[in-house]
């Protein structure tokens, strides 16, 4: 077995200071010297199977079963020198068996209708409420930020990505507002303090929808902002303007045709529809084996190429696309960082397998937004080529406007706590 572990390494990683211990104590070194030295013991001779012919699944099952142990550097730099690496070497072979398997069962896997889609929101969306307050920002936003500048705080960076979305908007007062998949009820806040509209939010998390309707009440905003646990399918009611925030992500490609086409019916004739959604460059493909058991069942990053053509079947005009690079590499760098610095404090309200859990799942995810080609795209939307003026400008303005009436406020709010 130990001679496939060294071709494999010695096949991949070509720069770094990789050290493998063996199960046996036998040592091997992999790379040029450079970088951060990584020592990693493989505590049994299984574990040295796992990681050569299904690294995808059990890499994470082994640290976080205490199989991988790190005596130097972290499983971020661990991940960092692999995928850093194979941006430009080609993987084995035998690891496009497992792929190219899931990749036929995927429309199987990813059928994800209402009953089961709550049930897969549950097992992410429900943990503790005091597991985010760890690593999220003060306003609970857990999806990609926008990082104007490269000094930007995480917050300043969530406040830019709330203001950047609602510019494309183009809100009006008396406008309806849909937002789908509204989590803890942040952008739904920031949506209805921007213009005089109704927000409604959705939800399939119980624990969400009840911290957005305690935020609600604290802003004053009970006639504004209805927050409801309900699937988007379930809906009959239309809106003047609809925002989604990572929440395609789980809707699966069984479903896409059924989610386009609410859309288009919920929305009004001269509507607004803006969906901000984890993507990938190197079109369809399939959801990592230990993300889909451990924290998104169900869940699958779409290609843009998946995405267009059903759009356009369904008469919506795409008006308008983003791609933010790197950006999530960014926004997960602080979180991961949040973490760890609160690591006891997690272990206390779990225990320390699921802390490397969540330490795995910030550090693969970070580094597959930094060496994988993993984007998010920002897809607007219409019905009717009138709907908006015919040039970017108005987003420019608006969020130039909005950002100086934020920063105001940011001002008044750190005076008033002092």
């Amino acid at each position: 077995m130990l001679w496939i572990l060294q071709k494999t390494f010695s096949r991949i990683v070509k720069h770094g200071n990789l050290t493998i211990e063996a199960a046996s104590g036998r040592t091997f070194h992999f790379g040029d010297g450079s970088g951060t030295p990584i020592q990693v013991r493989i505590v049994d001779r299984r574990a040295e199977w796992q990681i050569v012919l299904n690294p995808q699944l059990y890499l994470g099952e082994m640290f976080m079963d205490g199989r991988l142990i790190f005596q130097e550097g972290s499983i971020y730099d661990f991940l960092e020198v692999l995928l850093s690496n194979m941006e430009f070497a080609q993987a084995p072979r035998w690891l496009f068996i497992f792929s190219a398997l899931r990749y036929f069962a995927r429309r199987i896997h990813q059928y994800n209708p209402a009953r089961k889609a709550r049930r897969n929101v549950a097992h992410h969306y429900d943990l503790d409420g005091a597991l985010y307050d760890l690593f999220l920002d003060e306003d609970r936003q857990y999806s990609c930020a926008y990082f104007e500048h490269p000094e930007t705080s995480l917050g300043e960076a969530q406040l830019a990505k709330k203001r950047h979305l609602a510019a494309k908007l183009d809100l009006q007062d008396g406008q309806s507002v849909l937002d789908i998949g509204s989590g803890w009820g942040g952008l739904g806040l920031y949506l209805a303090g921007c213009a005089d509209v109704q927000v409604t939010g959705i939800t399939l998390s119980e624990e969400q929808l009840k911290i957005s309707r305690e935020r609600r009440a604290r802003h004053g905003y009970d006639a504004k902002i209805d927050y409801k646990l309900q699937d988007y399918r379930s809906l009959d009611q239309s809106f003047d303007r609809i925002i989604s925030v990572g929440m395609f992500e789980h809707v699966g490609v069984t479903h896409y045709k059924t989610y386009f086409k609410k859309v288009h019916d919920l929305l009004e004739d001269d509507g607004v529809a803006v969906i901000h959604s984890i993507g990938r460059f190197d079109g369809p493909g399939v959801t990592n084996a230990w993300i889909d058991k451990y924290i998104f069942p169900g869940g699958y990053i779409p290609a843009l190429s998946e995405v267009i053509p059903i759009v356009e079947r369904l008469g919506l005009y795409i008006t308008d696309i983003e791609i933010l690079r790197l950006h999530y590499a960014d926004t997960l760098r602080h979180w991961r960082h949040r973490f760890l610095a609160n690591r006891d404090k997690a272990s206390k309200i779990y225990d320390d397998r699921f802390c490397r859990m969540w330490e795995f799942y910030l550090s693969a995810s970070e580094t597959s937004f930094r060496y994988e080609g993993m984007i998010v795209f920002q897809m607007q939307l219409t019905k009717r080529q009138q709907s908006l003026p015919t040039t970017r400008d108005y987003m420019y303005d608006w969020e130039r406007e909005r950002r100086q009436q934020d920063a105001r406020t940011t001002t008044s709010q750190r005076l008033a706590g002092e």
